[in-house]
């Protein structure tokens, strides 16, 4: 039986993005996932915008149900740049684990599903190094800066290959932090 999360509505690419909306609902169906992409660059300090928001998610079959209940909850539709407001899937956990990509458009914006983002294998591949933030009274567990870089890298990119050069700048300034009385201190990095 097909699931159809489709609202009689139209949602579009002209949807503003809705972070607060996004997190509280993956949060609300407890789906376990890593924030990538720029957005998880923004939280970390990084300047460029982002009309999206990418997620890597744990791809076992609860957590796939869990994804598929809070996709509906939020109209998810699958975009396409011909249809930008979307077309009807099936949105199920037997569906969803058919793709390692998925291009969403949502009631709180565009949407990214990646279950193996390039350079990694995936969902405990990045969570092993995520940094935890408390977003919109929930926590969002994001990539680290190199995890993020190492995707970046290996996707290459033109946007990527820019993005690296400002983020690889960002770990460096974070490299090197002054200590009380002056003297430079260095950070680990958390993949040493």
């Amino acid at each position: 039986m097909l699931r159809d999360c489709s609202p009689l509505r139209t949602v579009s690419d002209l949807t503003p993005l809705d972070p607060e909306l996004l997190f509280t609902t993956l949060a609300a169906h407890g789906v376990s996932y890593v924030l990538i992409g720029a957005m998880a660059a923004r939280l970390q300090g990084f300047p460029r915008m982002t009309a999206d928001t990418d997620i890597t998610p744990a791809a076992d079959r609860e957590n796939l149900r869990r994804l598929a209940d809070s996709l509906c909850a939020l109209e998810a539709k699958v975009f396409t740049e011909a249809v930008p407001e979307g077309l009807s899937f099936d949105c199920s956990s037997e569906m969803l684990a058919r793709a390692e990509m998925w291009n969403l458009v949502t009631s709180a914006g565009r949407l990214d599903i990646a279950f193996k983002p390039s350079g990694t294998t995936g969902y405990d591949d990045l969570a092993e190094h995520a940094v935890v933030f408390r977003v919109f009274g929930v926590d969002v567990r994001t990539a680290s800066l190199e995890d993020i870089i190492r995707s970046k890298e290996a996707a290459d990119r033109p946007q990527d290959r820019q993005d690296v050069v400002v983020l690889r700048e960002m770990l460096r300034r974070q490299a090197v932090t002054p200590a009380p009385g002056g003297a430079e201190q260095r950070r680990r990095s958390s993949r040493r």
